[in-house]
């Protein structure tokens, strides 16, 4: 039996947001590594092994997955929305450079609906012209490069869609990012909070800078902030495509 290890996007919460191709990769997985939240999404089954782990342990997980296809197994690293954004495909490849008997492993990639895509089609089209997306956290990186890319950014003219942008461990973190965003972009850009989007608990609120506070996000809220020319129409948030607009 021949292994492989496909690193999935579940997407953003609900099922039938999952892709077909994803559905059918878990269908032939013999084991599913992941986070613990997004293991419990999939549905036990015999001959399938479920590996769940914690959110830090994004290596360890990767050389386990690696480890189990070398034995034959058809192992489907699960991550949340696109497994490219902010999750586990960088880290396996990572794992792959650290440890290159896994070289030739049949390694693939299977896209899913990440979150800012979710949260932009519930809105209308925030990011309808250039756009960038930034991760809030700095585990992996220190606030000052967080900072630094908020500025440069806003001086661009991208709407910017921010993922992890505020947990119980950096909890005022957030409210330094809004400061950040009313100096370089004025109070009156429209920002939106899509909480949860997809699932039961989804919420959507959109404000301007100036009413925007530190409490109308958590870690399960994507955040999208407007360029210039970012705009209302009835109940819908749309970006032109013109940058004349």
């Amino acid at each position: 039996m021949t292994g492989w290890v496909a690193v999935a996007g579940l997407g953003p919460g609900a099922d039938h947001l999952i892709t077909p191709e994803v559905t059918s990769a878990l269908a032939e997985a013999t084991d599913v590594v992941g986070y613990i939240p997004y293991v419990a999404r999939i549905t036990p089954r015999r001959g399938l092994g479920l590996h769940p782990s914690d959110n830090r342990d994004e290596l360890e997980r990767a050389l386990a997955a690696l480890t189990m296809a070398a034995q034959g197994k058809r192992v489907v690293i699960v991550s949340s929305g696109d497994p490219g954004v902010f999750a586990m495909a960088a880290a396996l490849f990572e794992t792959l450079e650290a440890h290159p008997a896994f070289a030739q492993t049949d390694i693939r990639i299977l896209p899913g609906i990440t979150a800012m895509l979710a949260a932009a089609a519930r809105a209308g089209a925030p990011l309808g012209h250039d756009f960038c997306a930034i991760n809030l956290s700095d585990n992996l990186k220190p606030f000052d490069m967080i900072a630094n890319r908020l500025r440069h950014a806003a001086r661009g003219g991208f709407a910017m869609a921010f993922y992890n942008p505020r947990s119980a461990a950096r909890p005022h973190q957030f409210a330094r990012v809004l400061d950040i965003l009313r100096e370089e972009c004025g109070p009156d850009r429209l920002i939106l909070f899509a909480r949860a989007v997809s699932t039961p608990d989804e919420r959507l609120h959109s404000v301007t800078l100036a009413e925007a506070q530190p409490e109308m996000a958590d870690m399960r809220t994507l955040v999208i902030l407007g360029n210039a020319a970012t705009r209302r129409v009835g109940q819908w948030i749309y970006t032109p495509r013109s940058a004349l607009s």
